[in-house]
């Protein structure tokens, strides 16, 4: 599995990307391996995973090829060459229906690769009794 994917997908579920879906297209396509869909609410919220995305790509030491669309955020694409994520308004994703083109893809389980990246849970913290 793509470690840019895991990044994107959980940086796309800390702003609150609507509908979030992975693909692997490796087999069907031969441009880039995963597609990465999901929508938002609005032009802010939009650019918002944007930029998560791009942030935490970039800590992680990957730059997009090429973003378009973000002025506008009606659909912004950004080019991580063997990723490409797509974040649509809610008419644009309907509109183009990219799930129907790429329906013969892999679809990657996104509620499984959100719980792996979660933290472990702190163990709980032991109190000492104090001395009377």
């Amino acid at each position: 599995m793509n470690e840019a994917l895991k990044i994107a997908i959980k940086a796309v579920d800390d702003k609150k990307g609507i509908d979030i879906l992975a693909l692997d297209i490796s087999a069907v396509a031969t441009f880039t391996d995963y597609f990465l869909i999901c929508s938002g609410d609005s032009t802010r919220q939009i650019q918002a995973i944007a930029d998560e995305v791009e942030q935490k790509l970039a800590a992680n030491g990957s730059r997009p090829a090429h973003v378009e669309g973000y002025t506008h955020a009606e659909w912004i694409l950004m080019d991580y060459l063997d990723l490409v994520i797509h974040i649509f308004s809610r008419k644009a994703r309907a509109y183009y229906d990219l799930e129907r083109l790429w329906r013969d893809a892999k679809i990657i389980d996104v509620p499984k690769l959100l719980a792996s990246a979660e933290p472990a849970p702190m163990p709980a913290r032991k109190t000492r009794k104090r001395k009377s």
